[in-house]
């Protein structure tokens, strides 16, 4: 009998070499960081009430996402556009802010991997806001 997959038994590789511990060192860095942020700091301050809370979700969201660990159940497109205060203009400040804290603090080819995977997300996430901005603002739409 051929041996199981690693995905089948629940032991996917990393997307990319990155471990653990840096992954919630990237997220305190990070959110220190949001909470010095002229723009984005307000922001974030209007929903987190709880910053080690959402920084232990969030470092749970990436490691979802780059170890494939299953301990994540959120829902980030839902939380953002939910927020009414997000708006697609922030996505581009969050991004060079957190590439800036991946470059400060990862090997540059786990940094460069990371980066690329963030924007791929934030792609989404910005436009899922401006989706529902269109909605709330546009024109309305005949069905």
């Amino acid at each position: 009998m051929a041996p199981l997959a690693p995905h089948i038994l629940g032991m996917m590789p990393p997307r990319f070499p990155v471990t653990p511990a840096q992954i919630d060192r990237v997220v305190a860095v990070f959110y220190a960081a949001i909470r010095r942020h002229e723009v984005l700091g307000p922001v974030f301050a209007n929903h987190v009430t709880d910053w080690p809370e959402h920084e232990d979700k969030i470092a749970r969201f990436w490691k979802n996402a780059i170890l494939y660990e299953r301990n994540y159940d959120g829902n980030p497109m839902q939380v953002h556009m939910r927020a009414g205060d997000v708006r697609a203009e922030h996505f581009a400040l969050w991004l060079m802010l957190f590439d800036e804290t991946l470059r400060r603090n990862l090997p540059a080819d786990t940094a460069a991997a990371w980066s690329a995977l963030a924007h791929r997300i934030g792609a989404g996430l910005r436009m899922g806001v401006e989706d529902l901005r269109e909605r709330v603002t546009g024109p309305p739409i005949l069905r």
